[in-house]
């Protein structure tokens, strides 16, 4: 029951209400990809391995998508307001503990409670964005506009946070964070009235026991998928014993919403086909939608670009999402069908990763991949609103809050599995093509032999001794090889995506009950938090 009072001040006019609301959301979002805005930077500063810079972004989303669920009865407990202001403590205060530790385990527990903070800050944040829309067109241009500057954070938080890296250290970055929240955090506070947006629930019957038990076997899902190819998967007791533990926990989990009476996840969701579809369309979208980062390491290793340069490159793909939600919010609007919107968007998606199998080369002018990139980011833009509404308007209303979770478990499971792959052909399919050109190598293969004399003769005209270019040379060599090994790789993988995505836009096209799911943008919001 929303209350009579009005939720802002009478005399906040509508343009401060939702620019305050955007400088709220905006530290929220950056906050998620914080840990991979600069990889290389954070696992220097911390001393640690690639694979436990991914875990302290998988750890943040885990927390994200197992506390959704909960995060609900604190929504209408506490008044808006002041639930608003517990969430912005909290995450200044895990932010400057994170600014402060160099320990990774405290780094680890800590960005879990930065995501248990910023489900609820986003989740209010998201409410009050809809609470200002009241016509169902309005609705369908905001969640795309809301989805499209999802998809638009990760180059965004690299342009942002690239020049404070070169300025500081990498913890600098949490001490930016914080700032940021605080213009934001004053103005809200000071433009709203103290009301609920729902009537109060007294916090009885919490159901603690199933968030720690998916909290667990999220955790565990996120560590066998960021860790395992480094540990030779099943190969490694670590990762043996942890599928063991999200075998028991799985199973524990869906036995016990079975049988409790108020369930936090409700499996009647799994009943509906068109949901099964939905969810596992969301998946394939966040596995094609981090291949991405295939072509950002191209750019990085390949072509030797710094962070602030690929970002620049990458404003491409934010104009693709930009073209792209105006496209799918006025195709939404025309109740246009769902099965052509999602052909177009995986379409899309798939002439971009064909296009850069034939791009990817050891020297490239950056101005080539723009076009490339705004496909890219049309096609993601294009899928991202419909396909989550889509799957949350195929279950009744009352299922809707199950439907959010279970579309956010998906969303973790898309992502993790999309950095599984990366780490797979990244650690072994790079390394068997290393080992397969070392093999020509030292089997006198004449181009490297005459590729090696190329630089010793270059390095001998500089005046280096001979001992000294024959070691030069060899090393130069290796890192040749290196790169080719890494253009074979991203070639390897985007053919995998694209074969993906052709089987995809196949069962899309054959299935014709899709179209009988009418979309519904007045029923309970799809779950804010992605990436």
């Amino acid at each position: 029951m929303i209350a009579v009072k009005p939720v802002f001040k009478s005399w906040a006019p509508e343009w401060l209400i939702r620019g305050t609301i955007f400088i709220v959301i905006l530290p929220c979002l950056l906050l998620f990809g914080l840990s991979t805005a600069n990889p290389n930077a954070a696992a220097g500063y911390y001393g640690i391995e690639p694979a436990d810079v991914q875990y302290s972004m998988i750890i943040f989303y885990a927390a994200v998508a197992s506390f959704f669920a909960l995060e609900r009865r604190f929504f209408v407990y506490l008044a808006t307001k002041e639930y608003f202001l517990v969430g912005i403590i909290l995450q200044i205060v895990t932010s400057y503990i994170c600014y402060n530790t160099q320990n990774l385990h405290t780094l680890f527990i800590f960005r879990f409670i930065q995501g248990m903070a910023n489900c609820g800050t986003t989740s209010i944040c998201i409410t009050l964005i809809f609470s200002r829309i009241q016509s169902e067109r309005a609705r369908e241009m905001g969640y795309s506009i809301f989805y499209g500057m999802l998809l638009c954070i990760s180059p965004i938080s690299i342009l942002l946070t690239a020049p404070i890296v070169d300025a500081y250290d990498y913890n600098f970055l949490y001490k930016a964070i914080i700032f940021c929240y605080i213009p934001g955090a004053i103005l809200l506070l000071s433009i709203m009235n103290t009301v609920r947006l729902n009537r109060k629930i007294p916090l009885y019957q919490v159901d603690w026991a199933s968030f720690v038990l998916y909290a667990l076997m999220l955790c565990f899902i996120g560590y066998v998928l960021a860790y395992g190819q480094q540990y030779y998967w099943l190969q490694d007791k670590r990762i043996y014993r942890s599928c063991g533990a999200i075998l028991v926990l799985l199973l524990i989990h869906i036995l016990r919403q079975l049988n409790l009476k108020r369930p936090s996840q409700n499996m009647e969701v799994f009943k509906y086909r068109n949901y099964i579809i939905g969810v596992f369309l969301i998946f394939v979208l966040y596995i094609v939608r981090g291949a991405l980062n295939i072509t950002n390491l191209y750019f990085a290793t390949v072509l030797g670009m710094d962070p602030i340069h690929i970002a620049y490159i990458m404003m491409a793909n934010i104009v693709g999402i930009a073209i792209s939600v105006l496209i799918s919010s006025r195709l939404l609007i025309l109740k246009r069908p769902m099965r052509l919107i999602w052909i177009y968007g995986f379409g899309l998606l798939l002439i971009f990763h064909i296009w850069m199998i034939f791009l990817f080369n050891t020297q490239a002018d950056a101005s080539t991949f723009i076009i490339p990139l705004i496909v890219q980011g049309m096609g993601a833009g294009m899928l991202m609103t419909p396909v989550i509404v889509f799957a949350v308007s195929s279950v009744p209303e009352r299922l809707g809050g199950t439907a959010s979770a279970v579309g956010v478990f998906f969303r973790f499971m898309g992502f993790c599995s999309s950095i599984a792959l990366i780490n797979y052909y990244q650690l072994y399919n790079k390394t068997n093509h290393i080992n397969r050109f070392q093999e020509h190598i030292t089997s006198l293969n004449p181009v490297a032999l005459e590729k090696l004399e190329i630089y010793k003769r270059a390095l001998l005209a500089k005046g280096a001794s001979t001992g000294q270019a024959s070691k030069i040379a060899q090393g130069l060599l290796g890192k040749s090889i290196e790169i080719q090994a890494q253009l074979k790789s991203a070639i390897d993988y985007y053919k995998v995506i694209s074969a993906l995505l052709i089987v995809v836009i196949l069962i899309i096209a054959l299935i014709p009950y899709i179209n009988r799911t009418i979309v519904n943008l007045k029923t309970k919001q799809p779950a804010p938090i992605s990436y």
